[in-house]
């Protein structure tokens, strides 16, 4: 029997080995059982009820996602974190294997009831059913969420707009005498938090300002905090395809005042560039963003500009024709009045035959020599009215194209000045 025993020490040792990496096990399922036994989520856990429960919240922005101006949303994905204490689920951690934090399913303990009070469509994020607890009873909830969000969003510095959209969570039931909320980190590290931001899509994320705050309401104080995320538009490749062309387009029309009024190839250019306006604000309304509050200034510019261009066109087209109908008119009564002279003439010629034919040759000459003299006379001063009147409506369409010349410089300098201070306020 003696050489049996090294088989049997071996057999127990490695029998021993085997159970050895599990001997957490035990420890944890006694722990979670122990925890969970008499626990009861419906009920606020602290031992005196008089205790508010604080919870500890944190943000951290991730993306922006979209931004509707035209339904006034807000698309952001957050990474959000809320910290509790639970009087209920603490233990000795020297009693259990030196377990200092297990996990535990959310749906089996109380949680508190936070919600985003500017959300305007279903939240939306991935499913994560357990939370960390520690020893001391401090639990820890982390989940990412797509938050659609009503937001105040000004269009009209566009693309040099910047939006402040805010972000308020609170309890919907519990006041602040039951639950309070605090910051898990201190304002300024919100504040200058930016390492989690995708910085490759259309926004930049300037700053994410937190405040503390107590709503007064005829339900109870309610405690709210409330995430200020300050974004801004990366405006290049609008400047490239908006801004650029619109200028070009301005000056092209500017160019057009310095043909002759008069002139048929100002009409035909001026309504060219008018198509071209035209095509242009249809490929600038895509792109542009809508909204019912306010209305982008490069579209006001752009419309104004448009209101000029016709203002000058439809000038341009009654100019000529007044002073077309004006020409007929004149030559019409030029050649009434030449043949009115001729023919009143002739019967007077004949009545003098009729009573000395002697005397008639001569005297006849000299008569439509004078009526000749006279018709042409009567001519020359018709056109010279003519003249004058076209001189006088040329002087006045000097004048207003002159101010309609002045008014675009005034307008092309109020835009490239309005540009230049949004792009500094922008940049700074």
């Amino acid at each position: 029997m003696a050489p049996l025993w090294p088989f049997v020490l071996a057999a127990t040792s490695g029998i021993l080995a085997i159970d050895r990496p599990h001997s957490r096990s035990p420890a944890l399922h006694h722990l979670t059982k122990q925890l969970l036994q008499t626990y009861r989520k419906e009920v606020r856990p602290v031992h005196n009820w008089t205790q508010a429960t604080t919870v500890y919240l944190d943000v951290s922005v991730h993306a922006v996602l979209d931004v509707d101006t035209q339904n006034q949303k807000l698309k952001t994905s957050i990474w959000y974190r809320e910290v509790w204490d639970d009087e209920f689920l603490s233990w000795n951690s020297s009693m259990f294997d030196e377990i200092r934090e297990i996990s535990l399913p959310l749906s089996v303990i109380w949680a508190p009831d936070i919600i985003i009070n500017e959300y305007v469509d279903i939240e939306r994020s991935p499913d994560l059913p357990y939370v960390y607890v520690n020893s001391s009873g401090t639990i820890k909830h982390s989940k990412p969420i797509q938050v659609v969000s009503a937001c105040n969003l000004e269009t009209y510095a566009f693309p040099f707009d910047v939006q402040n959209c805010s972000l308020t969570f609170s309890s919907i039931l519990h006041t602040v005498e039951d639950v309070d909320l605090a910051f898990l980190r201190s304002t300024e590290d919100i504040t200058h938090d930016r390492k989690a931001f995708l910085n490759d899509s259309e926004w930049e994320l300037l700053s994410v300002s937190s405040t503390y705050r107590i709503l007064q309401n005829s339900a109870g104080d309610f405690a709210q905090i409330q995430f200020n995320v300050v974004i801004r538009r990366h405006p290049l490749v609008y400047v490239v395809s908006l801004l650029i062309p619109s200028i070009f387009l301005m000056l092209v029309d500017l160019g057009s005042f310095y043909l002759p009024p008069t002139c048929q190839a100002r009409i035909l250019f001026k309504t060219s560039v008018l198509v071209g306006y035209t095509v242009f604000r249809v490929n600038m309304s895509d792109e542009v963003p809508r909204s019912a509050g306010s209305t982008p200034l490069i579209g006001v510019f752009f419309t104004v500009c448009m209101a000029f261009l016709v203002l000058s066109l439809s000038k341009s087209i009654l100019l000529v024709k007044f002073l077309y109908d004006e020409q007929c008119s004149q030559q019409e009564q030029t050649l009434l009045c030449l043949r009115g002279d001729t023919e009143t003439d002739q019967p007077q010629g004949v009545a003098e035959s009729s009573i000395c034919q002697e005397y008639q040759a001569p005297s006849g000459t000299l008569m439509e020599v004078w009526s000749q003299l006279r018709s042409i006379g009567s001519y020359f001063q018709t056109q010279d009215q003519v003249d004058r009147q076209e001189l006088g409506w040329l002087a006045l369409l000097e004048r207003f194209d002159r101010l309609l010349f002045q008014s675009y410089l005034v307008v092309l300098g109020l835009y490239a000045i309005t540009l230049s201070s949004l792009w500094v306020s922008w940049s700074g």
